[in-house]
């Protein structure tokens, strides 16, 4: 009897340990691949490799399940495991209603979420004694579905760029239309400036006042802005200086100046910002750029897009997600008062028309940029709070 319950305990002990390293890798596949959907037919195949890494054993990112190590999707001896998916589909409710296709499946540009099923099978070791068994082998199996969340009420990591909304009653997209590009210029006083070719509606946009009084490292005002530019608000325990939130009111950088549109060149901050933004299409620094302190360093700190080129639908765009800016909308540009987050928005920031980079020298502070929604996962943020909007993008969590 004594003997019997060791051997029960010690079984039970296995399965545990095996269903935790499974449900372990499952999530860890799902997650990888959702935070690929980027909205376009190429992100099927980051999103898939993404999971691979997971568990392929040739990467330094792989899970192994089971206490003996072997790599999951492999079959070694007595243990033998299996991953089905990623699968995507185009809703959580989907996704989580069944274990087997269903039709419900839908291709990587229309998919915001990612199933993956891992299965192990093992031997046991006193599973065979007990009376009625003849076979000692058991499958132990987990199943993991990743996506968006709900839309984000704070986004941090994302760029402090500004566009106000052209239409305030339009919740979905504020007035902006997907798949057009727009020539977006820093804003100024008095008649525009030119379209740029490839732009069809001029756009002004502002900076956002994003400067931290507190930083030791790259602490100076341009290399600041160009960091915010070339990655994202870096992460910092002040939400205040790493993050947006929706209904909160905002000021511009204050060295952004917003003078006469007649009035060349743009503040110097405005162009540091754009050399930046550039880091997302080359690796060589501009020569309007090279007086950013430490840029040769920093330059080497960001990969540029794998596809620089322009893109007339956004499903094409076959790149990595670099040239993705995810941007306040704002109630109104208010160069020296208060302006109001009403959400978040992205872009495709593009290049000059017919080449293969953008103009960080542009006197007037000039790129092109795709209009594309809420297609891109945000990497931190919080959809708590109350914030009053049903749309927008999300940050990818577990769903099951």
């Amino acid at each position: 009897m004594v003997f019997a319950l060791i051997g029960f305990g010690l079984d039970l002990g296995i399965l545990y340990s095996i269903k935790g390293e499974v449900k372990s890798a499952a999530s860890a596949a799902a997650l990888a691949a959702a935070n690929q959907l980027i909205g376009t037919d190429a992100s099927g195949v980051a999103a898939g490799n993404a999971a691979l890494a997971t568990y392929d054993s040739g990467t330094a990112l792989n899970n192994r399940y089971y206490f003996h190590g072997f790599p999951i999707g492999q079959t070694t001896g007595t243990l033998i495991s299996s991953v089905d998916g990623p699968v995507y589909y185009a809703t959580a409710a989907d996704a989580i209603a069944s274990s087997t296709p269903t039709g419900t499946e839908v291709g990587p540009a229309f998919a915001h979420y990612v199933r993956v099923t891992v299965a192990a099978q093992t031997k046991l070791l006193f599973w065979s004694f007990l009376p009625g068994v003849s076979d000692r082998t058991i499958q132990v199996m987990a199943t993991a579905v990743a996506g968006v969340s709900a839309p984000l009420c704070q986004a941090c990591g994302i760029e402090p760029y500004a566009l106000a909304a052209i239409n305030q009653g339009d919740p979905v997209d504020f007035g902006f239309t997907t798949n057009v590009t727009y020539s977006l210029y820093y804003a100024c006083t008095g008649a525009p400036p030119p379209i740029l070719p490839g732009g069809g509606i001029l756009v002004p946009y502002v900076l956002l006042n994003r400067l931290d009084p507190n930083a030791t490292v790259f602490a100076d005002e341009a290399t600041q802005a160009y960091r915010d530019l070339a990655g994202g608000l870096p992460g910092n325990t002040d939400s205040t200086v790493a993050c947006f939130r929706v209904n909160n009111p905002e000021m511009s950088w204050v060295s952004a100046v917003v003078a006469a549109c007649s009035t060349a060149p743009v503040a110097p901050i405005v162009t540091e910002a754009l050399c930046g933004l550039d880091t997302r299409f080359e690796s060589t620094v501009p020569g309007s750029c090279e007086l950013i302190p430490s840029v040769d360093l920093l330059a080497t700190a960001y990969q540029p897009d794998t596809d620089p080129t322009f893109t007339d639908v956004y499903n094409d765009y076959g790149g990595s997600g670099r040239r993705i800016i995810t941007i306040p909308i704002i109630d109104v540009i208010n160069p020296t008062g208060v302006m109001n987050v009403l959400g978040f928005r992205q872009f495709l920031v593009q290049p000059q028309f017919g080449g293969t980079n953008i103009a960080a020298a542009d006197t007037s502070g000039r790129f092109l940029a795709m209009y594309i929604g809420s297609v891109a996962p945000v990497k931190q943020g919080r959809f708590d709070g109350g914030c009053g909007i049903s749309n927008g993008p999300g940050k990818v969590v577990l769903h099951q």
